[in-house]
This record gives structure tokens, sequence and C-alpha cells, in this order.
């Protein structure tokens, strides 16, 4: 099966921090149950999880100072 037919993207989350958390999956959703399996319960904590924004890759060099 072609990896193009099901798309994952790259999900910039809000910390309570300020901060932003990089997550990658097929959907919001997804890329947090992805987080999840590599950060503590304290770190998902910190997540906002309703609030987020959908990058390219590409663009990902614009938000390296604001990751957390």
């Amino acid at each position: 099966m072609s990896s193009f037919s099901n798309p994952h993207y790259m999900y910039l989350f809000d910390l309570k921090s300020g901060k932003k958390k990089l997550a990658y999956g097929k959907s919001p959703e997804d890329a947090l149950k992805i987080l999840s399996y590599r950060l503590s319960q304290e770190e998902m904590e910190q997540i906002i999880s309703d609030s987020y924004q959908r990058i390219r890759q590409r663009d990902l060099q614009k938000y390296i100072d604001n990751l957390g």
C-alpha cells in the first residue's frame, strides 16, 4: 500500500507555557495519541489539545524557536 493513500500531517500544539509541541499523525487526535507513547503524563497535561495548527514540513524552520 502506498504511503500517499494514508497521508500524515505535522501539527503544532500549544502548551500551557506558551511554547509549542510538534506532533505527527493522520489527524490531530492521532498525533496526540502518538505523542502519548513517548511523553510522560505530566508532559501530556501541558498540551492544550484543542489548540493546534497544521503545518507543512518545509515550513518547520519558521517554528523552531517556539518549540518546547
